[in-house]
């Protein structure tokens, strides 16, 4: 199982905040904003500090009739310092959470890329929900601390350090009584911080499991509603959102007893120290103006200090999440591109060799998928890999992409190993046509380009017509502007197919491959299409996984496979003949079909 995959029991467990480091080179292009950000915090804490001593000397000497006439420069002062603070206290949280968004749509940016670029085996052992929970929940949870979460977590840290210093300048008698006191707020924070952290990452799991069930879920949403299988569906996913609860109120409940014990110490120290600097006051060695200085300074360090308390526990959150999200960064692809690329020759001959293969599918190490498998495909030679389900045909197509690498053996292109060449590079030499069609929520026109990205609207069109696209396009409300839906669900199967076919002839490629192309096809479009297909096969190298026997008689070559070997070759004619595993196969096909015939003749018309 990948590292990304893994649940909250087998992760290893950080005990600092060093994955949060993982956020600088997503900062560093920010830095002169970052830089600003800091001048507008210096600004703002300045006056924020500013204002215990105007208020001092108002209390002091605003209300004698001696000085009454400096009442009105002291109050201005006051109101001078509030207007500073404000102006750049605002600045200060825009340009914050202006950082904030933007490292995280970067880092969201970083990881998709990222997975895109991962190999079919990290999806073999990687569940798309846990992908979709550090894209999103894990990303949410680092953005409240790289925006709100620092932006608070400085202007505290300002406030702190600057009341602190001013306490010691208005009294270092009761600032030292004050640090004296200091460790009973601290210590909670640091010992049940990691508590909390600790809860986070399990709470940030359970989230992930609902977001896997569901996804699961509603990709086969038929399926369910075909077997009546809704009530069980939403008790799994139900019992998964009360884990998801359960896990969330035990780091809820020690975030709470978290914050309570910093707010209580913060302030019980607060009132010890007041009750000295009064007795101060009534003994003469210390002036109301001063005592009510300390106390706005005390104030504002235990704001800042309860501040970070509450922060703490973010960032302890969101060193977790972003743990997370390095565990998939940090995973590197099994298909990788080499160093030093061997570049295919262009344009492509579709000269294809598998020489002595043998591969065994990381989820199934015991039993290998080809076994000694070797093959020659000429330059725009048609060879049909026929077989029982389970022969290998599917895995000759995902060694030849290159989705996996095999154990032995190799895989050649017009002479070059494809495990030595840009993996991009070898699959743009090849055009698939899949059993299952995969369509995205876009209009027809666009799903047909994806073929070939960046082809002119003329050349998509042309590929429809000889797909024979125009014969349903026609009846669509918008043509081919229509949208399809999500997964292609307003389109048929064989519509389906069809838009997979017209891909193929606009990619143009060196080497086709069809997986069973007209399976979801009627009658009458299967010959048509057939037809468009055979004008696409010639002078082009064609491999042909049959399940019909009826598709691949006209194949210069059929190679039948069994438990991963090629265990005969031949024309059709010619394997009819031998009474093997294709006679048999075939038989058994053409008998169904005749049966299927008569049964149909027997219907009333």
């Amino acid at each position: 199982m990948s590292r990304a995959a893994k649940g909250a029991s087998d992760r290893p467990k950080s005990r600092n905040l060093k994955p949060l480091s993982g956020t600088l080179p997503f900062l560093r292009p920010y830095y002169p904003r970052m830089v600003l950000a800091f001048s507008c915090l210096s600004i703002a804490a300045a006056a924020a500090l500013g204002m215990p001593v105007a208020i001092r000397y108002v209390i002091d000497y605003g209300f004698s009739e001696k000085y009454a006439a400096s009442i009105d420069h002291y109050f201005l002062a006051l109101l001078g310092l509030a207007a500073v603070f404000a102006i750049f206290a605002a600045f200060r949280y825009y340009l914050v959470m202006w950082i904030g968004e933007r490292v995280v749509s970067d880092i969201r940016k970083a990881v998709y890329d990222h997975v895109m670029g991962m190999s079919p085996v990290f999806f073999e052992t990687t569940r798309t929900g846990e992908v979709l929970s550090r894209l999103t929940t894990d990303t949410t949870l680092v953005q409240s601390v790289v925006g709100a979460g620092l932006s608070i977590a400085l202007r505290s840290l300002f406030m702190l350090s600057g009341a602190i210093l001013m306490l010691f300048v208005t009294s270092a008698k009761l600032t030292g009584m004050a640090l004296l006191l200091t460790p009973f707020v601290i210590a909670p924070m640091l010992s049940y911080g990691r508590k909390v952290r600790r809860l986070s990452r399990e709470s940030q799991d359970r989230i992930a499991d609902t977001s896997g069930i569901a996804d699961e879920v509603l990709n086969a949403m038929q399926v369910v509603q075909a077997f009546t299988l809704e009530e069980l569906q939403s008790r799994r996913f139900s019992e998964a959102v009360e884990r998801s609860f359960e896990a969330a109120r035990r780091r809820l409940r020690m975030s709470g007893l978290l914050s309570g014990m910093i707010v209580l110490g913060a302030f019980s120290a607060i009132i010890v120290v007041l009750w000295v600097g009064a007795r101060s006051v009534i003994g003469g060695s210390m002036t109301p103006g001063t005592l009510g200085q300390f106390l706005l300074y005390a104030t504002i360090m235990a704001g800042s200090t309860t501040a970070l308390g509450e922060v703490w526990g973010d960032v302890q959150r969101a060193a977790g999440a972003m743990e997370r999200i390095l565990e998939l960064l940090h995973t590197r692809p099994v298909i990788g591109v080499p160093e030093n690329p061997v570049p295919l020759a262009s344009p492509g001959r579709g000269h294809i060799q598998f020489d002595n293969v043998r591969f065994n599918y990381p989820s199934r190490p015991a039993r290998p998928a080809l076994d000694g498998f070797s093959m020659e495909v000429r330059p725009g030679e048609t060879v049909a890999l026929v077989g029982p389900s389970g022969a290998g045909k599917s895995t000759v197509f995902q060694l030849l992409l290159r989705f996996y690498d095999p154990q032995q053996g190799k895989i050649s292109m017009d002479g070059v190993d494809i495990a030595s060449a840009d993996p991009r590079a070898v699959r743009a030499h090849i055009g698939i046509v899949p059993q299952h069609t995969v369509l995205f929520a876009d209009t027809v026109l666009e799903n047909i380009r994806l073929g070939r990205p960046g082809a002119d609207d003329a050349a998509v069109l042309a590929a429809a017509r000889t797909a024979l696209v125009d014969e349903f396009v026609q009846h669509l409300p918008q043509g081919y502007e229509s949208h399809i839906g999500e997964h292609g669900v307003r389109l048929s199967g064989g519509q389906q197919q069809r838009i997979a076919i017209a891909r193929a002839v606009l990619r143009d490629p060196a080497v086709l491959l069809l997986d069973e192309a007209t399976s979801s096809l009627d009658a009458e479009s299967e010959d048509l299409v057939q037809a468009a297909l055979e004008n696409l096969m010639t002078d082009r190298t064609t491999i042909v996984i049959a399940h019909r026997l009826a598709t691949v008689q006209q194949a210069d070559r059929i190679l039948v496979m069994d438990q991963g070997r090629i265990i005969d070759a031949g024309t059709h004619g010619a394997l009819l003949e031998k009474e093997g595993l294709y006679a048999r196969l075939a038989k058994l096909q053409f008998s169904r079909g005749v049966r299927e015939e008569e049964g149909a003749a027997l219907l009333p018309q």
